[in-house]
């Protein structure tokens, strides 16, 4: 066995898959909001309507991928499948050249991408085996270093871009001509994790297959059910913030390298703590994970919102790390405590669609409409009081308890 607790063969596997996924999210997410908002025109409601896009088709299409992964036995098909129609559709969107086609383009997006990270969270953790909550940090932390190395180099390439294309900033245009190529390297990345998911093992824990009524006992578990509300609520303070993040850089007098730079504080404490979270949950349990995870979230916003010091933005991101270990891998493990096997792609692809997905569109919209009549500080104070009440509400909105028969 190896330190990650998989048979040696298996390690690197699962690591490459996370490593190309993670990767081609590096492009996507740091920079969509600066193209969209500059490169095509959008105003802050128009941004705040594309970017909901994403988790409103995440909220019909996650629990349809997640249930015909687990009726069937297929979780890896199932992610091969997603993660190639990912790829098609990111490399199609920069055609997209009006609002409404950019609203389709977005949607054939979600359709497949939105189920990836669910998707991936179960197949991981199937192909791991023994101990898997414990031991899923270890090889999902490899998605971490994936999003940082094109996070930190991908300035560099769009200034070669730029300069082999003879794209220069022109009065009144964007201020970085060229941005689409973001989409086109995501496509590339996101291709390759669908072969990465081709060479995942086929455990007999990847093949296991739900039973009738298993839903029903599932939605009727209450520990899990508050899991979903927890879940929810921690989204909605999560997920306007850090989507709309270019905006608020933007606002402080920052330009796409000092966006790049904040993400560095960001993921460099993010891999430690995602690789120690399976070491927390064991030590510390679930609710303390994932109460860290939204204080640490709360503290960041509330605090970004207070200055205007990009330096002391900047520092605050270290907590981005955090946010990550305790919020988003710490739900997906709390789940693994108290689900079985043959029903992990069905329950994170429930946390997905509640907190990536309804959640992210409550948030979108609000966030673009408090932009446009507010200014960038405002909803960002909201968020992080919000989810530093929310951590406090943890003792009473999780409770432990036996998995689902």
């Amino acid at each position: 066995m190896d330190p990650a607790g998989c048979h040696p063969e298996r390690v690197p596997r699962v690591a490459a898959f996370w490593f190309f996924t993670m990767s081609g999210l590096g492009l996507i997410f740091p920079f969509q909001a600066l193209y969209f908002s500059e490169n095509m025109g959008l105003s802050g409601v128009q941004l705040g309507v594309v970017l909901a896009t994403r988790p409103l088709m995440g909220m019909l299409c996650q629990p349809i991928w997640a249930q015909l992964a687990d009726r069937t036995g297929s979780r890896r098909a199932v992610l091969v499948t997603i993660t190639l129609g990912n790829a098609c559709a990111y490399a199609l969107l920069p055609q997209a050249g009006s609002f409404p086609a950019l609203l389709l383009a977005m949607a054939g997006v979600s359709l497949f991408g939105t189920s990836i990270m669910p998707m991936g969270n179960a197949a991981s953790l199937a192909a791991i085996g023994e101990r898997a909550a414990e031991r899923f940090g270890r090889v999902r932390a490899f998605g971490t270093l994936g999003y940082l190395v094109l996070v930190v180099s991908f300035p560099f390439v769009l200034d070669f871009w730029q300069g082999h294309q003879g794209l220069v900033v022109t009065p009144g245009g964007p201020s970085e001509p060229g941005l689409e190529i973001i989409f086109l390297g995501a496509a590339v990345l996101t291709l390759a994790s669908s072969v990465a998911a081709r060479r995942l093992p086929q455990t007999e824990a990847m093949r296991v297959r739900s039973r009738p009524g298993d839903l029903r006992a599932l939605l009727s578990h209450g520990p899990y059910l508050r899991l979903l509300v927890f879940t929810f609520l921690a989204f909605v303070a999560l997920q306007g913030p850090i989507l709309m993040f270019p905006v608020f850089v933007r606002a402080h007098g920052g330009d796409i390298d000092t966006l790049s730079h904040m993400w560095i504080p960001m993921l460099l404490i993010e891999i430690p703590l995602v690789w120690a979270s399976g070491d927390i949950l064991r030590r510390l349990g679930p609710r303390f994970l994932v109460a860290m995870g939204v204080a640490a979230d709360g503290v960041r916003w509330l605090l970004c919102s207070l200055v205007d010091d990009l330096h002391w933005i900047f520092a605050l991101q270290l907590l981005h790390g955090l946010v990550i270990a305790g919020l988003t891998i710490g739900t997906a493990l709390y789940a693994e405590t108290i689900v079985p096997e043959r029903l992990r792609a069905t329950a994170q692809g429930l946390l997905a669609m509640l907190g990536y997905s309804l959640a992210g569109v409550i948030s979108s919209v609000a966030f673009g409409a408090g932009l446009d009549a507010f200014g960038p500080d405002l909803p960002y104070r909201a968020s992080g009081l919000f989810a530093l009440a929310l951590a406090i509400s943890v003792p009473w909105l999780l409770r432990v308890g036996e998995r689902v028969r």
